[in-house]
């Protein structure tokens, strides 16, 4: 079914902001993208989605490897014992040392979950050729692992989810822009504008769309 996601502003990247736009999506790609009502009059049937803030392409997740080979991403079920952000440093090779398959296998794979619930759909690469585990869950994730453009301002702080937190704006964090037949891999924050984006603020990700697919929606 042909969907149509709405926002009080969307940021395609590389082309002039939209206030109260829309992107139709009919299966994996872009069928438009303008204003709400352009969009919906040339889609009427079309099934609608309205989130709050802004929508922007999805984001390119540049610590990947680090985030999912040197960090331990607690089950729900450590909580209490390990909290539920990602574990790394001295806490992490503690870990590690006595970490059988099954078990890291596990963190990656809520690793690459709780990506999406940061508007994350690509990877930066590369991922080692010699670790086909890893390979293996990224490929099942359908997040896609994607060359940077430039290093990038990675740094060696603490490893965080959120992609914004390396540093870049949004035209370096994003995979690429929204354009019409391009894969529909988006992103939505609920914050007024850009700025809000960065910084140390709340930038809250109420919705990450791989591929066509709602994968991620903040109750």
């Amino acid at each position: 079914m042909l969907t149509i996601h709405a926002a009080p502003l969307v940021l395609p990247v590389g082309a002039a902001a939209v206030v109260d736009g829309a992107v139709a999506v009919d299966g994996d790609r872009i069928a438009a993208l303008g204003s709400y009502d352009e969009v919906t009059a040339a889609y009427p049937t079309a099934r609608v989605r309205r989130w709050p803030g802004l929508l922007t392409p999805g984001l390119r997740q540049d610590r990947a490897r680090k985030l999912l080979t040197r960090c331990y991403h607690p089950d729900p079920r450590e909580a209490d014992e390990l909290g539920e952000l990602p574990l790394w440093g001295e806490e992490f090779e503690q870990l590690a040392a006595t970490m059988d398959a099954t078990r890291r296998a596990g963190s990656v794979r809520r690793g690459l979950q709780r990506m999406l619930r940061h508007g994350t759909t690509h990877l930066a690469s590369p991922f080692g050729a010699d670790d086909q585990a890893l390979r293996t869950a990224v490929a099942r994730s359908g997040l896609v692992v994607q060359v940077a453009p430039s290093p990038g301002p990675v740094g060696e702080g603490v490893p965080d989810l959120d992609p914004f937190a390396a540093g870049g704006d949004l035209a370096r964090t994003a995979h690429g822009p929204l354009t019409v037949g391009g894969r529909a891999d988006l992103a939505v924050f609920d914050v007024p504008d850009e700025a809000a984006l960065y910084g140390d603020g709340p930038r809250p990700c109420v919705a990450t769309v791989l591929a066509g697919r709602l994968v991620h929606r903040a109750r």
